[in-house]
């Protein structure tokens, strides 16, 4: 069964030593960033910090720091679990007779089973502010020196295409300029982004909803890089193996989780901008203040004992990582359904994932590992990569050691580095322009005569497996641990 909510979810980690309750009073003020930061590095629980000062609502922080707690947070017994389920979602499956159709109909209920479920009331709105709200009740946190003040970090920010009325979830940070208003830091790429550029297109206000604390396949999917068609709820919904509940706002025509701990309803006006950050980003470094669209508060519903749910980034590792993990582990699949011959794919936490995506396929002709890097750089958010490392097959691309060794030998980089441009991340603060910027793809793969390679290619190195066999039986009688 899906957690109701994201109490039941606490009350897991708690059963299972994998949450800490803070009694110490501790200050939103850089305290609790601190102490969360040396935690995550630490491989440590998620923590609850009961007393932040001056407030009486209780903050939650690394609730996803491990890969434990993200199984746990997404109810799968590892990430390939869960990436099977999404192969098995989306093999197409063509019925053949009446017994093919009655075997396709509980695949077909499964889908029909994600679409959102309306209700009429929800926690969310046990409490309802409309007439004078305000945002001083909410223990935000300022997390790094320099940042431009407190900033909401883990929403699902809630909009709808004017045009179409699809929905978009997304989590973007939201600076607090005031007790009424926020920064929607809505970068260029991103749906809200779109959203608000229509509604400004027809000089109409954008209606937002912001929910904090729904369960945690919620928070989960609001992160996750979906195609614009297709609804974050849905992906919920597939992921906790339950429909989501849905209630209507009170103040704005839109729907959040029932099962949120607080809800923040507003607008965004057509041609406002304020100057937002700068901000301590998963880059390691200060994203710097840029103008971007303002949120204006209209009503605070929340339920009648809510937790604070957040989230710090910085230099990696951080609580981040293991999200970022899970979603390549996930999507796998989905990326395969595109780009059959990737056998794995990672992007590491160091390379702030989308900077740096190594990939090893099954190489079958000359020219096939450009064009996997080119297959990437057309592919949803990959295309933000700035480096992608093509292996063979038989390497194991989650081994930097094993990955460097091979980037180390197998290229010649005259004729084995491409060099382009193209879209780059919002927040990639070296290229030259906002948003766009220079890309390399190192073919780190054999090469043969048929890609203009005349030599001999050596042999890798390897001891004879019978060799192996009998230093395997000798080897307890040696002492040599």
């Amino acid at each position: 069964m899906a957690y109701a909510d994201l109490n039941q979810f606490v009350s897991r980690l708690r059963e299972l030593e994998e949450l800490r309750d803070i009694e110490e009073e501790v200050d939103p003020i850089l305290e609790i960033s601190e102490i969360a930061d040396r935690v995550v590095k630490k491989e440590g629980p998620a923590l609850l910090f009961r007393r932040p000062k001056g407030h009486k609502i209780p903050v939650l922080i690394n609730t996803f720091g491990s890969e434990r707690r993200m199984c746990l947070a997404l109810e799968t017994e590892s990430f390939d679990h869960l990436a099977q389920r999404i192969h098995e979602l989306l093999t197409p499956e063509i019925p053949e007779g009446m017994i093919g159709k009655l075997r396709a109909l509980p695949k077909l209920a499964a889908l029909s089973s994600l679409q959102p479920n309306r209700v009429r009331s929800g926690a969310c709105q046990e409490v309802v502010e409309t007439t004078n709200p305000s945002l001083s009740a909410l223990p935000i946190l300022k997390c790094w020196p320099m940042d431009a003040g407190p900033y909401i970090t883990l929403p699902l920010v809630i909009t709808r295409d004017p045009e179409n009325g699809s929905r978009n979830v997304g989590m973007y940070r939201l600076q607090v300029f005031d007790e009424r208003t926020l920064g929607l830091h809505w970068q260029l790429h991103k749906g809200s982004a779109d959203h608000y550029r229509k509604a400004e297109a027809r000089n109409e206000r954008l209606e937002v909803a912001i929910a904090l604390g729904p369960d945690p396949a919620l928070i989960y999917a609001a992160s996750a890089p979906l195609p614009d068609d297709v609804d974050e709820l849905m992906l919920a919904g597939f992921l906790r193996k339950q429909p989501v509940d849905v209630v209507r706002c009170k103040t704005v025509n839109l729907e959040v989780p029932a099962n949120a701990q607080i809800v923040l309803e507003g607008y965004a006006e057509p041609g406002e901008r304020r100057m937002e950050g700068p901000f301590g980003d998963h880059t390691g470094f200060y994203s710097l203040a840029e103008p971007f669209p303002v949120f204006h508060l209209t009503a605070v519903t929340m339920c009648r004992q809510p937790i604070y749910p957040t989230i710090i980034v910085g230099r990696p590792p951080m609580e981040d990582g293991p999200m970022g993990t899970a979603t390549v582990r996930v999507f796998l699949p989905a990326v395969r359904k595109v780009v059959p011959e990737i056998v794995d794919m990672h992007l590491p936490v160091e390379g702030i994932f989308h900077n740096l995506a190594i990939v090893s396929i099954r190489k079958r002709y000359p020219g096939h590992a450009r064009k996997i890097m080119h297959g990437l750089w057309g592919l949803g958010q990959l295309m933000f990569s700035k480096i992608v490392v093509v292996v063979d097959h038989d390497c194991n691309i989650h081994d930097p050691s094993e990955v460097l060794w091979r980037v180390g030998t197998a290229i010649d980089p005259k004729r084995d580095v491409l060099i382009t441009e193209g879209p780059v991340d919002h927040l990639d603060f070296a290229s030259s322009l906002l948003a766009y910027g220079g890309k390399m793809g190192i073919d780190a793969t054999r090469k043969g005569p048929d890609e203009g390679f005349t030599r001999e290619w050596p042999p890798e190195i390897k001891m004879s497996p019978e060799v192996k066999e009998r230093v395997d039986r000798l080897w307890p009688k040696l002492g040599l641990g």
